[in-house]
């Protein structure tokens, strides 16, 4: 059984441990400032963030989402933008778990709708997006500025 609880101050270590797995995930590096900014803003709740925790309450993975209004929608969208299960507890349920959690949050909190980017070489985890999302067929660019 997973459990899904808010990101707390005394989560840090384990919060960090976790995030800078995901960065591994993804080949990526963020500076020291701006990964403690993160938690910072996680804490004061403009970007939202829970963690899985297995059976023994030992952190196995993480979500960070937040809102942003529409051009589409009266009501907000819900950006799930980081989503991360350690190795060891994939297809596990913490993934699924940690998705549900934002969607029940978002339809909570009037969202009109949860959505999300992945890498399109990320199998395992688009095997469960398959089946709790609806692919959109748009294809993401950016400007890094």
């Amino acid at each position: 059984m997973v459990a899904i609880t808010p990101v707390r101050p005394e989560d840090h270590a384990v919060w960090r441990e976790l995030f800078n797995g995901y960065l591994t995930f993804y080949e990526e590096q963020l500076d020291e400032a701006t990964v403690e900014a993160l938690f910072t803003r996680v804490l004061a709740s403009d970007i939202h963030g829970a963690l899985a925790r297995d059976d023994q309450g030992r952190p196995i993975g993480l979500v960070h989402w937040l809102t942003h209004a529409s051009t589409w929608s009266i009501a907000d969208y819900c950006y799930l933008e980081d989503l991360y299960v350690d190795a060891t507890a994939r297809r596990s349920g913490a993934g699924a778990a940690l998705i549900e959690h934002v969607r029940v949050w978002a339809k909570e909190n009037g969202a009109a709708k949860v959505y999300w980017l992945t890498a399109e070489s990320n199998a395992t985890a688009r095997s469960l997006y398959d089946r709790v999302a609806e692919r959109t067929g748009f294809i993401h660019y950016e400007i890094a500025l």
